[in-house]
């Protein structure tokens, strides 16, 4: 009954893929709107459900139907004193300090990278590979192999300053890919000439870097650092085996979901995780639009002013 299941899912998936190939685009647009708005719903209808089940009312349950809907007493319970939900805060606290510091390691590892790859040098094929590597190694095996590494090398997993240490390792790794393809796609649409005008004028390498390459392409150090603090904030697989006894905000679930009876107020702690990561990418939306907008004020300026010196200079002598 599987295989039948799989061959009907490969069916329809085939659907969208022959309205292209056989069908004119006049024809072809309907079918993929639809498989569009059917992979919308399946993308944020968990969420919408989510969201819904955790409005119910003390008697609540983790399924549909919801009852006592539009109620906040699942998101009220987050802030009792029960053991649980002062877990979940100590995990809430110790996941927001390491996204913080991934985010950072992120976003200057991503620029120094991007910044190497403005030219090709020997071995950065085989560098731009490696680093990518990390994407396409399961999460569990990196986490195992690391956690083999602390144990012969006599480090002891989850205890002190060190402890966070390997959690802050694998999470990095894992973000890095994300960040530094963010700094690649900025640096293909940067202008050198900016630095070279600039070095014309007299300034040194490192007064060209902080006035003209960083304001350029800050909101990509920004995206990098984000990407990386979004990752940190929901990673579990590459933490599992080497967080010892720290427990972050994910793990702190994965004990929740495996070990007591659940409630929806695992739904309102979701949501609010949700409602972070939206925060984030709407921060980086206004970040971008308002450097847009100081570039463009800037570049029109810059144009007026050069119009002005060039009509100046054009003038008649009076003669």
């Amino acid at each position: 009954m599987t295989i039948i299941w799989y061959l009907v899912a490969l069916a329809l998936l085939a659907i969208p893929f022959a309205a292209m190939v056989f069908l004119p685009l006049s024809k072809s647009k309907p079918i993929l709107l639809i498989f569009f708005l059917i992979f919308i719903v399946f993308m944020y209808g968990p969420m919408v459900t989510m969201g819904v089940l955790s409005l119910q009312g003390t008697t609540g349950s983790m399924t549909l139907p919801a009852k006592e809907l539009f109620s906040f007493h699942w998101y009220s319970e987050l802030q009792s004193s029960s053991s649980v939900m002062v877990s979940v805060r100590q995990g809430i606290g110790k996941s927001l300090w390491l996204s913080l510091i991934v985010a950072g390691i992120t976003a200057i590892l991503s620029l120094t990278l991007g910044m190497a790859f403005r030219r090709a040098f020997r071995g950065s094929g085989l560098l731009f590979y490696a680093i990518l590597l990390s994407l396409m190694t399961p999460g569990l095996l990196l986490s195992l192999g690391l956690s083999f590494l602390l144990y012969y090398v006599g480090i002891q997993k989850g205890e002190g300053t060190m402890g966070y240490l390997p959690i802050i390792g694998v999470q990095a790794v894992w973000a890095l890919p994300f960040g530094f393809l963010v700094m690649m796609s900025i640096f293909n649409r940067y202008d050198a000439r900016a630095e070279e005008a600039a070095r014309d004028l007299g300034a040194s390498s490192v007064t060209t870097f902080r006035e003209v390459t960083l304001p350029l392409i800050w909101t990509g150090v920004f995206g990098a650092g984000l990407f990386g603090f979004t990752l940190a904030l929901n990673e579990f697989e590459r933490t599992f085996l080497v967080s010892g006894s720290i427990i972050t905000l994910p793990l702190q679930l994965y004990i929740i979901t495996s070990s007591s009876v659940l409630r929806p107020y695992v739904y309102s702690l979701g949501i609010v995780t949700i409602l972070l990561s939206f925060l984030l990418i709407a921060l980086f939306l206004v970040v971008s639009a308002v450097t847009g907008r100081k570039k463009a004020r800037a570049i029109e300026e810059d144009d007026g002013s050069t119009m002005n010196t060039s009509s100046l200079h054009a003038a008649p002598s009076g003669d």
